[in-house]
């Protein structure tokens, strides 16, 4: 089967986080079975009582691995405008549909790279590894590190790179923060305390945090520091009621180097001071993720060899990705595969045939030079 069959074959499995990934498990794991890859569901049910599996296909079952390919089963949703989403279409040089960029296309790399080789002639062992829910925070992957089903040498962790290695990533954060306030009325705003004028003025001191971290530089990234984003923002019911509740969320990326709390420190701080000011502001804040940056040294030998593969100088992420999962597995981790990142998560969704296709070599050789 050729790597756009196999793409193809990929696109048409629905497979939105907030669905159940079994049919696409149930495909890849009749791929990897095929080729003579011992395969191991590692099966839960999501908060929402859905059932989402990582799969582990492997040549063996020591727990030493080499090389692992790492690529995420999940895709964002799609407009149901897009009548051709799970339907890949070519033109221009380009295979469309939800998926065919981020993060399918390497998936379908990974297959079509390992058909071609013989396992018998593997020295060293190999295994592909299918995660669910990257797109809703790399849950998925989280999970498998804390298993610790393996430990691993090597990762290629398939992301929409234009097939340049990526060998540094920001990490990603987030919290949840409620400001409260006093309801009363708007007439009588003497009475009350507006949970909405409090937040703007968190927001404020949020925003001189973001000015004040771009002294914290790292040249290789786009931006080069940290940086912060008051996103989502929900206060008030009613036009004339003082405000007695405001909700934002606020995310955070962070430069290698830097904690992944330590804008959760200076938010605190932010807090302490309003506090001093006004006795009675009241602030909650939910960290619910705290993901942490990654780097893989240069003089890494997956480094080298993607370099040397792709004839590109190996860059940097912005975005977060399921790396720093791989590297709590022991491995050195790079990020790497077709299509640009760009075009990810939007209608038109989109890889060019010629990455994808040299995507197939690159892998083929990594296994080769890795393993063999």
């Amino acid at each position: 089967m050729t790597v756009q069959q196999t793409l193809a074959e990929l696109v048409a499995i629905d497979s939105v986080s907030s669905r159940s990934n079994a049919e696409l498990i149930s495909y890849l794991e009749a791929r990897c079975k095929a080729v003579g890859l011992i395969t191991e569901q590692l099966p839960h049910v999501d908060q929402t009582g859905v059932t989402k599996i990582n799969l582990v296909a492997r040549t063996t079952t020591k727990s030493e691995i080499e090389l692992a390919l790492v690529g995420h089963t999940d895709t964002v949703p799609y407009d149901p405008a897009w009548i051709d989403a799970l339907r890949l279409t070519e033109g221009d040089g380009k295979l469309f549909g939800r998926g065919a960029c981020d993060t399918k296309a390497f998936i379908a790399a990974a297959l079509t790279a390992i058909d071609s080789i013989d396992l018998t002639e593997l020295k060293k062992p190999l295994v592909l590894v299918f995660t669910c829910d990257e797109e809703i925070g790399c849950l998925g992957a989280k999970r498998l590190a804390a298993a610790q089903p393996f430990n691993c040498r090597y990762a290629i962790v398939g992301e929409p790179t234009s097939l340049q290695p990526m060998r540094t990533g920001k990490g990603y954060c987030l919290a949840e923060i409620v400001v409260r306030g006093r309801e009363a009325h708007s007439a009588y705003p003497q009475l009350g305390a507006s949970a909405i004028f409090r937040a703007a003025r968190l927001i404020q001191h949020i925003e001189q945090i973001a000015q004040d971290l771009e002294a914290d530089q790292r040249e290789d990234f786009d931006p080069p520091y940290t940086t912060l984003n008051v996103g989502l923002i929900n206060g008030g019911s009613a036009k004339n009621v003082i405000p007695g509740e405001c909700r934002f969320t606020l995310e955070w990326r962070t430069v290698p180097g830097q904690s992944s709390d330590h804008v959760l420190s200076k938010l605190r701080t932010a807090v302490a001071d309003l506090r001093t000011a006004d006795p009675d502001f009241v602030c909650e804040i939910d960290a619910g993720r705290a993901d942490d940056s990654f780097e893989t040294r240069g003089e890494s030998e997956l480094v080298k060899f993607l370099e040397e593969c792709s004839a590109q100088t190996s860059g940097t992420v912005a975005f977060g990705t399921e790396a720093p999962s791989m590297i709590a597995l022991g491995a050195e981790a790079v990020v790497f595969g077709p299509g640009d990142i760009r075009v990810a998560h939007r209608t038109g969704e989109f890889v060019p045939i010629d990455e994808l296709s040299r995507c197939v070599d690159i892998l083929n050789e990594a296994i080769r030079r890795f393993c063999v």
